[in-house]
């Protein structure tokens, strides 16, 4: 996401700069998603496991890249079932490598593997991972109320504890930085700016 701080006006509502301040109807896919899906507590776990896979394969790149890919990686990824990552072999590895429409990284792409393998032990100890991930905030988003994107940073003591203890658990692509990126799209932190529409929505 971008870090112009400033917001706009239209038809009386103030979006998130980083997805384009205007609300109006030339909005497109990144509009969208901040309209519909970003922030909003998310507590299904196939749900939260696309977003660690997809906050993961966004490293280095644009997220409007990895949303316009979301699809191709539904597809890929068998829908993001845990189970299924999981069992990847190298014939399914070689696969996703050929695959176009997804971010064509080796690490990246065995990472999603490896991730998943780690997400069953965690369902396996803590009965799923939602009940996991939301035990680090007690169950209730955090709201921070920051005032413009300026004021956001790109890590915090949360993403610190959530990172450390998933690379703990034989995770990758799940830096402080990635998983602040994270707990904001699944609504864990209500990262809207203050004068965004959105904000008191959710």
């Amino acid at each position: 996401m971008g870090n112009d701080s400033s917001g706009a006006k239209a038809s009386g509502l103030v979006r998130c700069a980083w997805a384009g301040s205007v609300v109006g109807p030339s909005d497109g896919p990144m509009a969208d998603y901040h309209d519909r899906a970003w922030g909003v507590p998310v507590h299904d776990d196939r749900v939260l496991f696309e977003m660690l896979i997809l906050e993961g394969a966004q490293a280095g790149l644009s997220w409007s890249t990895i949303l316009n890919k979301r699809e191709a990686y539904r597809a890929a990824f068998d829908g993001f079932d845990i189970g299924r990552v999981a069992a990847y072999g190298e014939g399914k590895f070689a696969e996703l490598m050929a695959n176009p429409g997804i971010v064509r990284n080796r690490l990246k792409i065995r990472s999603a593997t490896k991730n998943a393998q780690a997400a069953l032990k965690i369902i396996e100890e803590r009965g799923s991972l939602d009940a996991y991930l939301w035990d680090f905030v007690g169950g209730v988003p955090v709201n921070p109320r920051f005032r413009t994107l300026a004021d956001i940073p790109t890590s915090d003591a949360l993403s610190d504890r959530i990172s450390k203890d998933l690379k703990k658990r034989g995770m990758s692509f799940v830096g402080t930085t990635i998983i602040y990126a994270f707990v904001q799209a699944v609504g864990m932190v209500n990262a809207h700016t203050t004068d965004c529409f959105r904000w008191k929505e959710v």
